[in-house]
C-alpha cells in the first residue's frame, strides 16, 4: 500500500491493471470503460489517466467511492435494473469498449463458498457485458482458481473471440485470483 500511496494510487490494484495494460493495451486514448467493482478507485484512477479527456471512465461499486478526476463515479449494485440505467446514461449513449470487473465477494474463508460467490459475480459481469459491451468491445475480470474456473472459462468463450488468463507479477504469490481477458465481444 505504500508504494500505491506513493505513486498517487488509492489501491495495489493499480500496479496490477497498469501491468496487464503494459502487455495486452486493454487501455487506449478516447475509450469508453465501465469499471465495476470500482472501490476505492485503484483502477478507475489509471483507466482515467489512459483514456484522457475524449475517452470516459465510469466507475460503479456498492461502496462509496471518492471522487476521481475525469470519472463519473456510481453507487449502486451493477446488476439492478436502476443502476444499469444509470450506467446506460453516463455513457451517454455509447455502449464501453472495455468493461474492467476486480469485484470480489465478502469472503467467508470457506474456499468452496467463497469460490462459488466469486463464480456468480462473474456470470452477473458476463450479463452486464451483453448489454453494455460494444460489439468487439473487452472484458477484463477477476476470476478465483477452483472448481468453477473451467466452467467460466467456457461461458466466456461463448462470449468472445479471445479469452485468454494473466496472472499479473503485482498479484500476491499465495492469491487463488487470476484475470480473464476477453476480447472482441462476439
Amino acid at each position: 500500500m505504500r508504494r500505491a500511496r506513493a505513486g498517487g494510487y488509492r489501491s495495489r490494484a493499480a500496479f496490477k491493471l497498469q501491468e496487464i495494460n503494459t502487455r495486452d493495451r486493454v487501455l487506449v486514448p478516447g475509450a469508453c470503460v465501465v469499471d465495476l467493482g470500482a472501490a476505492p478507485g485503484g483502477w478507475s484512477q489509471v483507466a482515467a489517466g489512459i483514456v484522457g479527456a475524449k475517452g470516459r471512465v465510469v466507475a460503479l461499486d456498492l461502496l462509496e467511492v471518492a471522487p476521481i478526476p475525469g470519472v463519473t463515479v456510481l453507487q449502486g449494485d451493477f446488476r439492478e435494473g436502476g443502476t444499469r440505467e444509470r450506467v446506460a446514461a453516463a455513457l451517454g449513449g455509447r455502449k464501453a469498449d472495455l468493461v474492467l470487473s476486480d469485484l470480489s465477494p465478502n469472503l467467508s474463508g470457506i474456499a468452496s463458498s467463497d469460490q462459488a460467490r466469486a463464480a456468480e459475480l462473474v456470470r452477473a459481469v458476463l450479463q452486464f457485458c451483453r448489454a453494455q459491451l460494444a460489439p468487439r468491445g473487452a472484458l477484463l475480470v477477476k476470476v478465483f482458481q477452483g472448481e468453477e474456473f473451467a466452467g467460466l472459462l467456457r461461458e466466456m468463450k461463448a462470449l468472445f473471440r479471445e479469452v485468454r488468463t494473466i496472472k499479473p507479477a503485482a498479484s500476491r504469490d499465495e492469491s487463488r485470483e487470476t484475470y480473464v481477458l476477453g476480447r472482441d465481444l462476439s
